[in-house]
């Protein structure tokens, strides 16, 4: 399975001085949801390796619906790179705005923590093929400014 959709309530106990969702809150949900797509797709314990951007749009408010999205984005030999979208919305109207998107690099373990193959993801749909261009063309934007 490519992807996977993490759904909950936002509750109190998750706010900050200013009444909204911590973002360091959203941040850990995102690992999660990235780690259950990872090791779902590895079959194996995975970590994350790093996080690229996140920009917040919106704030999540107490009673938002929550929906984490992470899905297979392309794969390298042994590094999964996962995109997510954060999506929140009052559940009595049923609409959903994007709070956050991200990509999210993990890779898979063994017992002694070194990092093994993971099988190859292939796009099939033309949106999966779209999102895994635009990440393959990120990470080559990213190695470029790195220096040797």
């Amino acid at each position: 399975m490519s992807s996977i959709t993490l759904r909950f309530l936002a509750e109190p106990n998750t706010v900050n001085f200013g009444g909204k969702v911590h973002g360091g809150t959203v941040m850990k949900w995102i690992d999660e949801a990235g780690y259950a797509c990872a090791t779902r797709w590895a079959k194996r314990y995975c970590v994350t390796v790093s996080v690229g951007t996140i920009r917040f749009q919106r704030p999540i408010m107490i009673g938002d619906l929550v929906e984490v999205e992470a899905r297979l984005a392309y794969t390298g030999a042994t590094s999964m790179n996962i995109s997510v979208e954060v999506r929140a919305g009052d559940m009595k109207t049923g609409q959903m705005q994007v709070i956050a998107e991200c990509v999210v690099v993990f890779v898979a373990v063994d017992a002694d923590g070194k990092t093994i193959p993971v099988e190859a993801w292939l796009p099939e749909t033309p949106g999966d093929m779209a999102l895994a261009q635009n990440v393959r063309a990120h990470l080559q934007a990213t190695r470029a400014m790195q220096p040797d």
